[in-house]
């Protein structure tokens, strides 16, 4: 039987935090929805091939790992290491990167990943510091012009010490 998402043109899903590696995921996950009903922010979703994904346009996730806890197929690790390895990235179409000031974002990461410098006389700038980032998603839900998104770092579940040229502060 086929259980992994054959579609080469599809957008990389993230899975709940603390889902193992992708192949190994859709492995063991008996797409039961244990994971999805026990969320309390609502976040985990069914996606593709009926497997739980993660929907940052509901909200952020609190790492409160229920969704780990009501797995019975062992298809989460231990909620001792990261969460996942995802990516940051504020599109051209923010409403900072076109001159109407706008912090929104901001006002919701606690933990300081998106960060505003003023400029005299203009818009402040968007520095990111992704080596800060949870991966919490909340600033996705609340952009008014859907400009951040959070994508999975390519082939990995989680972080590794290899990913460090990924996890530098840059300005965007």
């Amino acid at each position: 039987m086929f259980r992994g998402n054959f579609d080469k043109n599809t957008q990389l899903e993230i899975r709940p935090p603390w889902a193992k590696a992708e192949e190994q995921f859709t492995d063991l996950c008996s797409r039961c929805n244990d994971c999805i009903k026990a969320c309390p922010e609502e976040i985990i979703v069914t996606g593709s091939g009926k497997f739980p994904v993660v929907d940052f346009k509901k909200g952020g996730c609190t790492f409160c790992h229920q969704c780990v806890d009501a797995c019975q197929s062992n298809a989460f690790n231990d909620i001792t290491q990261q969460p996942w390895g995802i990516k940051i990235a504020i599109q051209d179409n923010c409403l900072s990167k076109i001159g109407v000031v706008c912090q929104s974002c901001s006002d919701v990461c606690e933990q300081n990943v998106i960060q505003f410098s003023l400029q005299m006389g203009g818009v402040p700038s968007i520095k990111l510091n992704t080596q800060k980032c949870t991966g919490c998603g909340f600033c996705v839900d609340v952009c008014p012009k859907n400009s951040i998104s959070i994508k999975p770092k390519v082939g990995k579940a989680l972080p590794s010490p290899s990913d460090e040229k990924d996890i530098k502060s840059f300005v965007v």
